[in-house]
């Protein structure tokens, strides 16, 4: 089914925008860039798997959507600084940044794996505030405008909860809900939107990041038990946030399976 037959014209407000799309090689941020395409934005997209990213790009473009594949590195600071002037020499200035790049891993604390502790929070904190950093100037100015403009980040609902074994993970996205909201505090007077989209159990790649058997299962376990979501729904709600009138903030969006509390 198309994406006109299907919304109709539900995301008209995303015509002609600017996005960026983080970890958009797969999952959740290849569903958004996608959508967004759909409706009419032009889109960067930003990950490290080159081969993944054209892929994506040549089914955009197949669709009638403008994309651009971006290779680059949430971790490093200048692959982001140069990921940034090269979509502005493109596309010119961003209005719409979808922070989606995370890695989820889990073990024991008292396993002492510091090296996947660093890769979290390098990934899922710092590498945000590096996006943050490189577009903070195109949002601010696109709203002086009197344009929409967007910072969505997509934590998790483990910023909520306490989970065996993924206590860094979880502490991770509790780190990014709540930096969203302080950032609302920064941009929110200056017309800039910050929402912060925690979804549950969804269908990813992240659970293939995991090195623990028994972590797995249960996984596994929990998506039998309890549902899935799809990549493509959560893009729904990223692309329906992003598109509503320049004055209305969803600030805060929780996604969950039905059956999961």
């Amino acid at each position: 089914m198309s994406y006109e037959n299907q919304y109709g014209n539900q995301y008209a407000g995303l015509a002609g925008r600017t996005a960026v799309v983080t970890g958009a090689a797969s999952g959740i941020g290849e569903a958004v860039a996608v959508l967004l395409a759909a409706s009419g934005a032009r889109v960067a997209l930003l990950a490290r798997r080159g081969d993944r990213l054209e892929a994506v790009v040549e089914k955009i473009r197949a669709d009638g959507g403008e994309a651009l594949a971006v290779v680059a590195d949430v971790t490093d600071g200048a692959s982001v600084d140069a990921a940034a002037a090269r979509i502005r020499a493109a596309y010119g200035n961003v209005d719409l940044v979808v922070n989606n790049a995370g890695v989820m891993l889990a073990n024991p604390v008292d396993d002492g794996r510091i090296d996947e502790w660093q890769r979290m929070i390098d990934t899922n904190v710092t590498g945000v505030l590096r996006v943050i950093r490189a577009f903070t100037g195109d949002l601010l100015g696109a709203a002086a405008e009197g344009h929409a403009a967007d910072l969505v980040n997509v934590s998790s609902v483990g910023a909520h909860l306490t989970l065996p074994h993924f206590a860094v993970y979880s502490a991770t996205k509790a780190a990014l809900t709540h930096l969203s909201q302080s950032l609302r505090t920064e941009f929110g007077p200056r017309d800039v939107r910050v929402t912060n989209v925690e979804p549950g159990l969804t269908e990813t790649e992240l659970a293939t990041h995991l090195d623990n058997a028994e972590l797995t299962g249960r996984l596994d376990g929990m998506f039998a038990e309890l549902g899935v979501l799809s990549a493509a729904e959560i893009a729904d709600v990223v692309a329906y946030a992003t598109s509503r009138p320049r004055h209305v903030n969803l600030r805060q969006i929780m996604v969950l399976p039905t059956r999961q509390a």
